[in-house]
């Protein structure tokens, strides 16, 4: 019997990097070089290539290896814009959302519920704000149109139905909910990947571990990180899409990051969820703590919106205030509230918002600075796209290589990746028709039943990583073969999630070592 194999030209490997990379250094001038492969530089990637363009993408490190794998996971819809007056970023998130959801990641985008507990802490002015709130937020789903099927209309629960699908919260008083939709990725580096791999079977060269020394308008110095040896990529244009890390490779940009933080919790410590939870800050009108249950027996609590002082780190830290404001929100909703002890991980992505403010000017909170993206031109004819955040990463992508292809003369036709399905995306229909787990067609969507065919073959991959995780080692192979992971901190804390606990990422060490090696040792 045969099995789907990856889709044709999208496969990353340790192999085709090494070729890649000594291809795109051999003195060749490209169309497009892309620095930083979060999700809108992998985007931008994606958008040039299909375009027709020559294309090489780099990054110092991996895959989502900034604040594109540290998001709540939420292609939101742009509701919380409304309330600052920012009618276009939340118009333009309206439409993104829909884009992601029926178009080109419908198996990685899904409708997620959330209900927002009416507890005596909620006043019936904040419960009729909020209502109107959900209502506008669904004009905007009208606005956007994405069917009413895809995502469905809000309506009020009463305390029974508020009960049934928010167990932990607290009864005591409880008058009832409000139930919501909106978009949720499963995983926000799987997305990234997803990209990374559609841009690669349009002709793109997409090179992990490769740093970018120096940048300008004709291309740049780069650094291979795992050999050392450093060389040039020429290129008619040139686009940084380095996030938080972007004003140190172009000048006159200031960026402000905002520091995200959540909580990472096992699932067990709030029981059966079949929803999310809404829960409002007190003292704030237009702010919630987020409760999102993962589908991998963890809960992810968060987010803070703090301002992110000093040097950009690789990894944010998480600081102990973060964590004891998100137990503090969290603790005026439940029945039980979470101890300190009872966190098992913490995560924290840094925004990489633009400061557009006079010296000095700044506002007090990077709550209230804009979310709105930003593409600029330096003098020397690099393309810098900042600000904007994950759900509209195919925009700010388009308006970066628009802005590109202008600035330098390129001959390039419109984007098309509106209606560009990406790496295992499909209609429902076939996707609910592969055979395959409901849990692999999620993640991998066409690709699933290949996935599932490798543990199918050898019964040692379709054991679990570790005890009480989904993920198999297959899907470890998988990683090494198909999606660009040379090392275990790809496998672990990019292409799955298991290194957010720290006790879990231990225990996984092995099971990912002898992969690795067992691929390497396959290797021609």
């Amino acid at each position: 019997m045969s099995h789907p194999e990856a889709a044709p030209g999208s496969s990353l490997s340790a192999h085709r990097r090494r070729r890649e990379l000594a291809e795109a250094a051999d003195g060749r001038t490209v169309d497009v070089l892309v620095v930083g492969l979060g999700a809108t530089g992998a985007g931008a990637a994606l958008d040039a290539a299909a375009r027709g363009l020559d294309v090489v993408a780099v990054d110092a490190h991996d895959l989502a290896f900034g604040t594109s794998r540290w998001s709540s996971k939420l292609i939101h819809g742009g509701l919380r814009y409304l309330a600052s007056a920012q009618f276009d970023v939340a118009h333009e998130s309206a439409v993104e959302r829909g884009v992601l959801m029926t178009r080109t990641a419908p198996h990685l985008v899904a409708a997620q519920p959330f209900v927002l507990p009416l507890t005596p802490l909620v006043s019936r002015g904040q419960a009729s704000l909020a209502w109107a709130g959900l209502r506008a937020g669904d004009v905007l789903r009208l606005a956007a149109r994405t069917p009413r099927g895809v995502l469905p209309a809000p309506r009020r629960l009463s305390a029974a139905e508020a009960r049934h699908l928010a167990p932990a919260v607290r009864t005591g008083g409880l008058r009832g909910a409000l139930l919501s939709w909106d978009g949720k990725v499963s995983d926000d580096a799987a997305l990234v990947t997803a990209l990374a791999r559609t841009a690669a079977a349009h002709g793109a060269r997409v090179l992990t571990r490769v740093r970018a020394l120096q940048v300008g308008g004709t291309g740049a110095r780069v650094r291979d990180e795992l050999t050392g040896q450093e060389g040039e990529i020429r290129a008619r244009a040139v686009i940084n899409a380095t996030g938080v890390w972007a004003d140190t490779l172009a000048d006159g940009i200031r960026i402000r990051p905002s520091r995200g933080t959540h909580l990472v919790l096992r699932s067990e410590q709030l029981g059966v969820l079949p929803a999310g939870l809404h829960i409002p800050v007190p003292g704030e009108t237009n702010r919630f703590v987020l409760v999102l249950p993962q589908g991998d027996g963890r809960v992810y609590v968060g987010l803070t919106d703090e301002p992110a002082e000093g040097a950009v780190p690789d990894v944010p830290e998480v600081p102990e205030s973060d964590i004891g404001f998100l137990l503090d929100v969290l603790g005026s909703a439940l029945d039980v509230p979470v101890g300190r002890d009872e966190v098992a991980g913490a995560f924290a992505g840094l925004r990489p918002l633009l400061d557009t403010s006079a010296a000095g000017g700044s506002p007090d909170r990077t709550s209230d600075i804009s979310r709105r993206h930003a593409v600029l031109t330096s003098p020397d004819g690099v393309t810098t796209v900042v600000g904007g955040k994950l759900t509209t990463y195919r925009r700010m992508a388009q308006d970066a290589v628009d802005a590109a292809v202008t600035a330098r003369g390129l001959h390039a036709a419109p984007s098309p990746t509106a209606g560009l399905p990406l790496t295992g995306a499909a209609a429902p229909g076939r996707l609910r028709a592969l055979p395959a787990p409901r849990r692999l067609v999620r993640r991998y969507g066409t690709e699933a039943a290949a996935v599932h065919a490798l543990a199918a073959h050898d019964p040692a991959l379709a054991e679990p990583v570790l005890p009480g995780h989904p993920v198999t080692r297959a899907e470890l192979l998988w990683a090494v073969r198909h999606e660009g992971a040379l090392d275990e901190s790809d496998l672990l804390d990019r292409r799955t999630r298991i290194g957010l606990i720290g006790p879990d990422r231990e225990e996984a060490l092995p099971a990912a070592r002898e992969i690795l090696d067992g691929a390497a040792a396959a290797r021609p």
